[in-house]
């Protein structure tokens, strides 16, 4: 969840007020301040949770291996002061993502103790998780449920108009093979996808990436929903 105030919810107003009780109580919990390299793991998938953690800047990807091997990315986020962990705090489940260093990282490793002794002492940052947690939950259902219910080829063109559109709650990958796992499929698969949709003159694939090549009618495919 990002720990800066987000333009949406019901308490975005009052988030934005309370941001700088926020910001400070979360910051007084850092109990270690590390370098990541490249490739390292901010948190590990089966792993319990002793510490969140706060990356103020970078860009990190998140992914989910199932016991027969297959993996699933939720994508990558270019952060913002986003805090990983919040939700295994609360549930003390183990952790669910491998959430990994795209780039060098700094990290700020949140105190587990700390924060909930700050939280009994500060119980109006309650209401600060619930919101973030609850705006987080439903961006990933909403992914989730699309990518159960529609076809690949659909999942990609939605995708690829929402990145035009800037609205998407985490970004793709530049590999291939890592964008077909995002769309819980294989390369072949996901080849086959996009050449559907250049097919249908949505698309056109270039060296440099995949180009939007009717915009209109990209447009209508999407919100046919076919």
């Amino acid at each position: 969840m990002q720990l800066k105030p987000l333009a949406k919810g019901r308490y975005s107003q009052r988030w934005e007020q309370d941001y700088p009780l926020i910001e400070a109580v979360i910051l007084s919990c850092i109990s270690e301040v590390k370098m990541l390299k490249k490739g390292a793991h901010l948190m590990t998938q089966g792993e319990a949770i002793n510490s969140l953690v706060l990356v103020k800047q970078g860009r990190v990807s998140l992914g989910h291996t199932a016991r027969n091997g297959r993996c699933f990315q939720l994508g990558t986020i270019d952060c913002d002061s986003q805090l990983f962990g919040e939700m295994e705090f609360f549930t003390q489940y183990q952790c669910q993502l491998d959430i990994i260093a795209n780039e060098p990282l700094e990290i700020s490793l949140i105190s587990t103790e700390k924060l909930q002794h700050s939280l009994g002492q500060h119980p109006q940052l309650a209401l600060f998780f619930a919101s973030a947690i609850a705006i987080d939950y439903q961006d990933t259902v909403d992914i989730f449920t699309r990518r159960l219910l529609y076809p690949i080829s659909y999942n990609v063109a939605f995708d690829i108009y929402h990145e035009y559109l800037n609205d998407l709650p985490v970004d793709g990958f530049s590999k291939r093979y890592l964008e077909a796992e995002r769309f819980g499929t294989t390369d072949r698969v996901y080849r086959r996808a996009l050449q559907h949709l250049e097919e249908r003159g949505l698309i056109e694939r270039k060296k440099e990436g995949i180009r939007i090549k009717n915009l209109n009618a990209l447009k209508a495919f999407v919100e046919a929903g076919i």
